[in-house]
């Protein structure tokens, strides 16, 4: 029961427009009753005790909310009592075509010319009827419009029923308590009673909780959050607008777990994204997040519904993020004034900033492939952005900009920060504190790159791994330096010359080499600011190019056959998911006509360096792609051939130039990383590695897996082997080694069931250990058993290559893992030995010296694991070793096995 002091009169004091505007309502309100047929043309039954009453209107909500706080409003929700909202819009479209009415409220001059029906469109534009949504939680049906520069919305007063059928509310008219009790807030859950001038608070608590500075649900909320989970984000954005405490009952249903499945689900992630939209734009965004964040809300709202996200987010960097971009917009005193000064000059900008804050919890997760493979994988942030809470594409886009040029960004930023800092570490050819370095970086980020500097300083700050301080001062100098050279605006800049210009300058059609001779002008401009004379322009142009001509013949042949010769003959097939069906389809590649396309490729590979395969990445991919995905295992491995020359190639480099060798590798390593297809390329090579007998021809096999390996292994070159960004190589090289060589080898039945296939394994394993360095020792319980099973066949000496490549293996497990062997000599001793006493055998048989080799491999190995066991400082292990080769070598024939052990 409502309390006595509900009906309390309040009074409000209208501004001169709302006092005209209630004075036409309630003229429409009249009109209406003096009206005998009230009918509601929309077609909406009307309860028949309804319809006998009088027009009673309220305004509601917001604005009775606002205008206690004397905050003006220029929207207006108006409720009616016994007709829906576009019936009484349409009724106020009547009353104004009569004549005479509105000239009486002021609404257009008297003497005008206009008819009825134009005053009428003039006056009150566009009634828009908009509709409710129930399977989305929108469960208003409203009718708009505009009017004395008030926006309007008209709706009938409610109530909310529900059925065990389902959850969404019927939607019914209802009194002016029950429309109270179904609201989100209590303190906007008040009306103004335009007849009777007061304020109505059905709730009891509306005032209440505004002089208390609470946020409740006027019912009880768990059940108010489960009918609407977007009152959720609603309540957070009333909250940190009005900077108004959460009470703890509504707290904690807004912190349940179903509650929040229920909003991550059920609500149409547009509308998600108004109220975040609203959060982050009003007086107190980094209230807003903080709320999204102690709630536990924020792989809720900043996720995407519409696939399965391959990793968590990193939430530890939400708060850190928004509470850093807290500091930058309100210009704190620890921040460097350039920086808010430059990075966030108005409102969209600060907008940007803290969706910047939003996303940074995903920054660091891998990329997600594209649904078509050969486009570049997707940012899972970006996503987030796009599909989580919708936003704009101009914003979706700020972020994927970030996410791609962040390196770049981060690594230029530094560099100019430290040669500001002590000028004699400056490389003179690479100055990046000189303006035609800083401008073109900044033409390269796009008109955006305020916002992806700002993207990036919060993501070092978050990460944590140089200090706070230290970064300030880096983007603060660079930044500065900027300045400095007046080139903030260069996104604006133009070119002295336009390209048919400057093609007539050059007697040369113009072409896509305009582009990049324009980038040279814009750099030339750069280095002087002052000069109007093209002239000088040109000849660096010209020069540019100049330095271009030994490779120009090259790069044309080579682009001709990417975009002419070669696509034609592997076009794209009609998609199936029938793998034999997929294998019937036409494939011009194949036929032995066109065999020459194959050399192209190969030639084109080989014709281009690093940066012109990156340029070229998503023509030469296509063909590659194709023959690896092919069902036949002989393209197959023509595919992984081609893709180990390509990937050899990104990392082909001067061979007199050691700074451009580095650069090159770090810019492919870059490259195949940030466009995600490093994770495309090991996807589509390691199920190679499920192609063995008896499924498989074992001789098919041996071709596939001679080209998978040195593919793979490339592929693992391109990944950084810096242990302060988690050993991406050796992680990847762990899962070679596993899927490549351990689990083949132990499918075997014996050993040497499969000698040839089992030879290019082993072979290949010494290569992989020998990447992986110390790395190796955590696979030491599966290689040395597998390795001395293949040296103890008896008759091993059958398959002598398999033999030796079993030998070299363990020569390279030795070597690598050398601190761990001790533990694992008795197996490496036993199969060394046994394989000895093979070779023994053969020779007393026929005299053969076909086993020599054996033999000397077999001796280097033993050397090698007695200088491992020497050199251990545990005396009782050595003496151990001593004990157990005097044993062996006591065996007749056995002394010669040990004579490259050095004594002790």
């Amino acid at each position: 029961m409502v309390s006595t002091e509900t009906t309390k009169p309040f009074q409000l004091e209208l501004t001169e427009v709302e006092s005209k505007l209630r004075q036409l309502l309630l003229h429409v309100a009249a009109y209406i009753d003096q009206d005998p047929s009230k009918m509601d043309v929309t077609g909406v039954q009307v309860p028949e005790e309804l319809a006998k009453e009088k027009v009673i209107l309220r305004w509601t909500g917001g604005w009775v909310r606002d205008k206690l706080l004397e905050v003006g409003s220029h929207d207006i929700d108006v409720a009616i009592n016994n007709m829906t909202g576009e019936h009484f819009g349409l009724k106020m479209q009547q009353y104004l075509e009569i004549p005479g009415n509105a000239e009486k409220h002021g609404l257009v001059d008297e003497t005008g010319t206009l008819n009825a029906r134009d005053k009428t469109k003039k006056i009150a534009p566009g009634l828009h009827k908009i509709e409710a949504n129930p399977e989305k939680s929108k469960n208003l049906e409203t009718a708009t419009t505009k009017i004395m520069g008030i926006d309007l919305d008209l709706v009938n007063l409610r109530k909310e029923t529900y059925n065990d059928l389902s959850r969404n509310p019927q939607m019914e008219f209802g009194t002016a308590e029950e429309d109270a009790m179904r609201r989100d807030a209590t303190v906007n859950a008040m009306f103004y009673n335009l007849h009777t001038c007061q304020v109505e608070d059905f709730t009891g608590l509306g005032h209440h909780d505004m002089a208390a500075k609470i946020i409740r649900t006027p019912l009880e909320p768990y059940q108010t959050f489960k009918d609407d989970p977007l009152r959720v984000l609603r309540l957070i954005r009333f909250s940190s607008r009005l900077d108004y405490k959460i009470e703890p009952e509504t707290a904690k249903a807004m912190g349940n777990a179903e509650i929040q499945e229920v909003l991550k689900i059920k609500i149409s992630r547009e509308r998600v994204g108004i109220e975040l939209e609203k959060m982050l734009k009003g007086p107190r965004p980094r209230m807003a997040l903080d709320l999204i964040d102690r709630f536990g809300l924020y792989r809720t709202v900043f996720t995407d519904p519409t696939r399965e996200l391959p990793v968590e987010p990193e939430t530890a960097y939400f708060k850190p993020a928004y509470e850093f971009v807290q500091f930058v917009v309100m210009r704190s005193d620890d921040v460097p004034t350039v920086i808010p000064n430059v990075l966030v000059r108005n409102q969209d900008e600060r907008y940007l900033a803290w969706i910047c804050a939003t996303v940074m919890p995903w920054v660091d997760a891998p990329t997600v492939p594209h649904q078509k493979p050969l486009q570049r994988p997707h940012f899972i942030a970006y996503l987030v952005a796009r599909e989580g809470f919708k936003a704009p594409n101009k914003v979706c886009d700020v972020v994927a900009s970030s996410l791609n040029n962040g390196e770049e960004i981060r690594s230029l930023v530094a560099q100019c920060a430290k040669a500001l800092r002590r000028p004699d570490t400056m490389n003179p050819a690479s100055d990046a504190t000189a303006r035609d370095t800083l401008g073109m970086a900044l033409r390269r980020w796009g008109a955006t790159w305020r916002t992806q500097i700002l993207f990036n300083l919060v993501y070092e700050v978050v990460s944590g791994r140089v200090s706070k301080e230290e970064l300030l001062h880096s983007y603060s100098s660079f930044l500065e330096r900027v300045t400095e050279l007046e080139i903030l605006d260069i996104d604006t800049f133009r070119p002295l010359l336009k390209g048919t210009d400057l093609a007539k300058a050059l007697n040369t059609k113009p072409g896509p080499w305009m582009r990049e001779a324009l980038d040279v002008v814009m750099a030339w401009q750069l280095r002087n600011p002052d000069a109007t004379d093209p002239t000088a322009a040109i000849h660096a142009v010209k020069a540019s190019r100049g330095e271009k001509n030994d490779s120009e013949l090259p790069l044309r042949l080579a682009s001709h056959f990417l975009q002419l010769t070669i696509p034609p003959l592997f076009r794209q097939n009609k998609p199936t998911a029938n793998a034999l069906d997929a294998s019937q389809q036409p494939a011009p590649w194949k036929d032995g006509g066109n065999q020459h396309a194959l050399d192209l490729l190969r030639w084109t590979i080989d014709a281009l360096d690093g940066k012109a395969i990156e340029a070229r990445w998503s023509s030469l991919m296509p063909p590659i792609l194709k023959m690896m995905d092919d069902i036949d295992v002989k393209w197959k491995a023509k595919g992984c051939h081609m893709l180990d020359l390509l990937l050899r190639a990104l990392q082909r480099q001067s061979n007199t130039d050691v700074v451009k060798k580095t650069r090159a590798i770090q810019g492919s390593t870059t490259f195949l990383e940030r466009t995600g297809y490093h994770e495309i390329l090991a996807e589509t090579l390691l199920p190679m590695f499920t192609y063995i007998p008896s499924i498989t021809p074992e001789q098919e096999s041996v071709a596939l897996l001679r080209e998978a390996f040195p593919a793979v292994t490339s592929l693992a070159l391109l990944l950084p082997a810096d242990g302060s960004r988690g050993d991406k190589r050796e992680r990847f090289l762990d899962t070679v080694l596993r899927q490549g060589i351990v689990s083949p080898l132990a499918h075997f039945p014996t050993p040497s069931s499969y000698p040839d296939l089992g030879t290019v394994i082993t072979l290949n394993s010494s290569v992989i250990l020998g990447h992986m360095g110390i790395g190796a020792v955590k696979h030491l319980p599966d290689l040395v058993p597998l390795l001395s099973a293949m040296l103890q066949e008896p008759f091993a000496l059958t398959h002598k290559p398999l033999v030796l490549s079993a030998l070299k293996a363990l020569q390279s497990v030795i070597e690598n893992a050398w601190p761990r062997i001790p533990g694992y000599r008795g197996a490496i001793m036993m199969g060394l030995c046994l394989v000895w006493g093979l070779c023994m055998e053969e020779q007393n048989k026929c005299g053969s010296h076909d086993v020599e080799e054996v033999e000397r491999q077999a001796k280097e190995t033993i050397a090698m694991l007695d200088a491992v066991m020497q050199a251990r400082e545990e005396g009782e292990l050595a003496d151990m070793w001593v004990q157990d080769k005097r044993e062996v070598i006591q065996a007749a024939g056995y002394e010669r096995l040990f004579e490259e052990c050095v004594s002790r």
